[in-house]
């Protein structure tokens, strides 16, 4: 006999948390039952879309339902997750986490508690480069990520650490898998009073140095990351969904250039967002630890606020 399908909801109907709501409506095993958000066109426009109710207050579906998606503005992250959570709700949450270290350890630890399932939407862990680069890591020793992008008004209310930057944080952390001993930083506001391009060098216990770079006042768009181990690089552009892999071949002849083999794959553009939803789904009903758990998502907050304040932009005190 199979399970009945999760009532699920997304909390926040703007530009992101439309594409959550499509998502909840079409997959298997989820019944989307309504979406919020404070603003009326907003969310009557969605609503009448994928037909659904469209309500104004979160606390209507406290109780009422299994699983949510929380795409708000960052600094409603904790209150709205927290309330879902106690109410026994499974959250996937928008990233970063939260704006504090103080509410994303909060959030950890009632998830844990409550034995819910807290995802964070660190969306490029199901970019299917990504995803094909877990069975050729060994023992990283260099990496390097760009992430560049052209000035967009979305998302200037943060630093571009927070923005951009945070979602190679997370792949460069989940990738080496060590302590970050020490970081350096560099940073400035451009366009913005926030900083708007930013590169940062994080030195891990293990030795592996990671050279991350973001920036939102770009003239082209450029995701990618590149990888060095013994006897192998691997590039990874994350907006073609394109690895390549370069490994050292036989042994040359003293003064001659090394042999290599070059293996370049391509992947389908697929829907990463279909599938992070998925996998939460599949987290609730498993019991298994998600792909990205609220520990990732502390984690790499834990980073970019240590980022933001070698910039001058401390975290953000707490009510």
């Amino acid at each position: 006999m199979t399970s009945p399908p999760l009532r699920t909801a997304v909390i926040g109907a703007g530009y992101l948390g439309r594409f959550h709501a499509q998502k909840y409506a079409t997959l298997p095993g989820s019944r989307l039952v309504a979406i919020v958000d404070p603003d009326a066109a907003t969310r009557e426009r969605v609503g009448q879309e994928l037909g659904v109710p469209a309500l104004a207050d979160h606390r209507a579906l406290l109780g009422e339902v299994d699983a949510v998606s929380i795409v708000t503005p960052t600094p409603l992250h904790h209150p709205l997750t927290r309330d879902f959570l106690a109410a026994g709700a499974h959250v996937l949450v928008e990233k970063p986490i939260t704006s504090t270290l103080e509410e994303a350890r909060d959030l950890v630890a009632l998830a844990s508690a409550r034995g819910r399932v807290l995802q964070v939407g660190h969306l490029e862990r199901f970019n299917p480069a990504i995803v094909a680069i877990e069975g050729l890591l060994e023992k990283p020793r260099f990496i390097e990520s760009n992430r560049l992008a052209p000035f967009k008004p979305r998302g200037t209310d943060v630093s571009v650490v927070l923005d951009l930057m945070i979602h190679d944080i997370d792949l460069v952390q989940n990738i080496v898998r060590a302590p970050v001993a020490s970081i350096d930083a560099v940073g400035a506001p451009v366009f913005t009073d926030e900083i708007d391009i930013a590169n940062a060098r994080l030195r891990f216990a293990d030795g592996c140095v990671a050279d991350v770079t973001a920036s939102r006042i770009s003239m082209k768009t450029e995701r990618k990351l590149r990888i060095f181990q013994a006897d192998t690089y691997l590039s990874v552009d994350l907006q073609q969904k394109v690895l390549t892999q370069v490994r050292k071949g036989a042994a040359a002849p003293a003064g001659e250039m090394p042999q290599v083999a070059i293996d370049e794959r391509s992947f389908d553009q697929g829907d990463a967002l279909r599938d992070e939803i998925a996998s939460f789904l599949e987290a609730i009903v498993t019991g298994r630890r998600p792909v990205v758990s609220g520990e990732d998502g502390l984690r790499a907050l834990e980073t970019a606020i240590r980022i933001g304040e070698l910039l001058g932009r401390p975290a953000p005190a707490t009510g």
